[in-house]
């Protein structure tokens, strides 16, 4: 008797949960099917990394223009390649003379990451001579817009970057450029572009900022001469590199980058990674070498062959599909402890691209990647339910033409549906 009560209560714990998957699922078709997604593309995979079920599942094996999360991609790139600390630069000893050369570290005198492990080095030192012909690469990635030449968010690539490779100009609270080798390359004028296209001459109108960060023209000779300007003391410019093994010197811990290039979404960053894993890889620093091993090797069975055409997602040649993101989050998931994993990525509510993003329960239960571009917005990353368990999602939205906030809202209420509903 007592056996049949208990199987009986059994069976209806399961008829209930199902229930209510069934009635989440429905809640969740009922909402794509509305006039919002009929005249844009919508892919959506929601999956228990756990039980490796499939709990909804729409066009999330079509090809996607990703946005910023191709940087979950360049993540588990740097993850998987680099080292705790991140390499600055190499260099060899000859003589009197120290010839070093870049690895790709995007924090040498960064504004925000402000690393000096590389200035106090070569301050330190007498006789330098720099080498800038291990970068094999280009200063944009394939697909860029030619137009963001101006803007924060595209600074150009290369394998010695400093201060972020840009000119930040302040206003408030008082005036100053940064680095002081453009002090006189910056006009304080009203300009229909902030810099020359093919020149580093610059355009900040007073009357209209407080603060301005724009690309300049990277090059060896530009790169050394600031260089010789900040450290105060001359450089001469190396033809090739002395034979024999190269030294190492390490910076700061990799998350100081990871979790900036997810939070900020730091497309500069993004970038840089990929050519620094280039440079742990190989003998020259190029971002395609650092994708096809990590596609070959880590990443070699992926459920859609992504194409992946730079580390930070500006271009629209990127085409992911949803599971490919759930396939990467998912390996994310059981390589990383989840303490440190959602450090990185930013929480919706609380940090980062996602802090605006509100939560019903306000209390915070997504971790996720965002991406954006004209007419697309996606997100993909983990959500926990009401009842502790985790998932991994991928949620992505293309060549819509209204509001990305009216987007956010659809997807808001849908993961709302999933946290009570799993």
């Amino acid at each position: 008797m007592k056996k049949n009560i208990l199987l009986a209560i059994v069976v209806c714990l399961v008829i209930s949960c199902t229930s209510i998957k069934l009635k989440t699922q429905k809640r969740i078709s009922r909402t794509l099917d509305t006039p919002l997604f009929e005249n844009q593309f919508t892919g959506f995979l929601v999956v228990d990394p756990i039980s490796r079920d499939t709990l909804y599942n729409y066009n999330s094996d079509k090809y996607f223009t990703p946005a910023s999360n191709t940087k979950i991609f360049t993540l588990y790139t740097a993850l998987k390649t680099l080292p705790n600390h991140i390499p600055t630069l190499r260099y060899i000893e000859q003589n009197d003379t120290l010839y070093f050369e870049g690895t790709g570290d995007p924090s040498f005198l960064h504004h925000y990451l402000k690393d000096s492990t590389g200035f106090n080095f070569l301050k330190n030192r007498d006789n330098l001579a720099f080498y800038n012909g291990n970068f094999m690469d280009t200063q944009w990635g394939p697909g860029w817009s030619w137009d963001d030449f101006q803007w924060y968010y595209s600074p150009e690539r290369n394998a010695f970057p400093v201060y972020g490779n840009t000119v930040m100009i302040y206003d408030i609270p008082e005036w100053n450029i940064s680095p002081s080798y453009f002090i006189d390359s910056v006009n304080t004028i009203r300009n229909e572009w902030n810099r020359e296209k093919d020149k580093n001459i610059f355009y900040f109108d007073k009357g209209v900022r407080d603060t301005l960060e724009i690309p300049f023209i990277t090059g060896a000779k530009t790169i050394k001469d600031i260089l010789e300007m900040s450290l105060d003391k001359p450089i001469t410019l190396a033809k090739k590199m002395p034979e024999g093994p190269k030294k190492t010197l390490y910076g700061i811990h990799t998350d100081s980058l990871y979790i900036r290039l997810m939070h900020e979404s730091d497309n500069f960053i993004a970038e840089q990674l990929l050519i620094l894993a280039s440079g742990e890889l190989t003998d020259t620093l190029n971002t395609v070498n650092a994708q096809k091993y990590i596609l070959e090797n880590d990443l070699k069975n992926l459920p859609q062959e992504s194409r992946w055409v730079d580390g930070s997602g500006l271009s629209r040649y990127n085409l992911f599909t949803p599971q490919s993101m759930v396939y990467v989050l998912n390996q994310l998931y059981r390589e990383v402890p989840q303490e440190r994993l959602f450090s990185i990525f930013p929480t919706a509510g609380v940090s980062g691209t996602l802090k605006s993003w509100h939560t019903e329960s306000g209390e915070p239960y997504i971790f996720a990647k965002s991406g954006s571009l004209s007419n697309n917005y996606c997100l993909s990353g983990y959500l926990k339910t009401k009842k502790g368990k985790l998932l991994i999602f991928s949620f992505m939205n293309n060549h819509f033409r209204h509001s990305s906030s009216e987007v956010k809202a659809q997807m808001q209420s849908i993961f709302e549906a999933i946290r009570e509903g799993y």
